[in-house]
């Protein structure tokens, strides 16, 4: 399990004390305590944010994808939504890579550009850290004939 990293909280700037003039208290939320927030979190947030994205297929590489289709299927188990997304957090600010698997005629400049916006946004608004950057590796593209079942019938006997 990861460690917990720390967020603090926008602080009142210098100019904004009112009067001008005197000592500058520390914000409310510094005398108040400390939040942090968990990479897993972060992660979670990106996940979701990035599968919101029309033409996102799916989120990790092959093995990783392979592996988490049968934690899948075992009973009680459930998707990861953190599943092909790392972090890295700090106190302000964190990094997040992406492994995505794209839906076959999607322009990936185009989708990546849509991930990058929805990932920063949604990170920045929940969690109040600044997204440094948001590295996508595209692993793979998605057809639609991979989406057909297979109906049982052997091409040999």
């Amino acid at each position: 399990m990861t460690e917990p990293n720390s967020s603090t909280l926008q602080k009142a700037k210098p100019d904004e004390s009112g009067t001008g003039r005197g000592t500058i208290l520390p914000a409310a939320s510094e005398l108040q305590g400390k939040t942090t927030i968990a990479d897993g979190v972060v992660e979670k947030i990106a996940g979701i944010a990035a599968r919101e994205v029309p033409g996102i297929h799916s989120l990790g590489g092959g093995f990783t994808r392979t592996i988490g289709a049968m934690r899948d299927r075992v009973p009680g188990g459930r998707a990861s939504v953190g599943r092909g997304v790392k972090v890295e957090v700090g106190e302000k600010q964190t990094a997040i890579d992406l492994q995505v698997v794209v839906e076959y005629g999607i322009s990936i400049t185009d989708i990546a550009a849509e991930v990058r916006e929805n990932v920063i946004g949604a990170v920045e608004r929940m969690t109040g850290l600044e997204v440094v950057e948001v590295n996508i590796a595209v692993n793979d593209v998605h057809l639609p004939d991979d989406d057909e079942p297979d109906d049982g019938v052997s091409r040999v006997e």
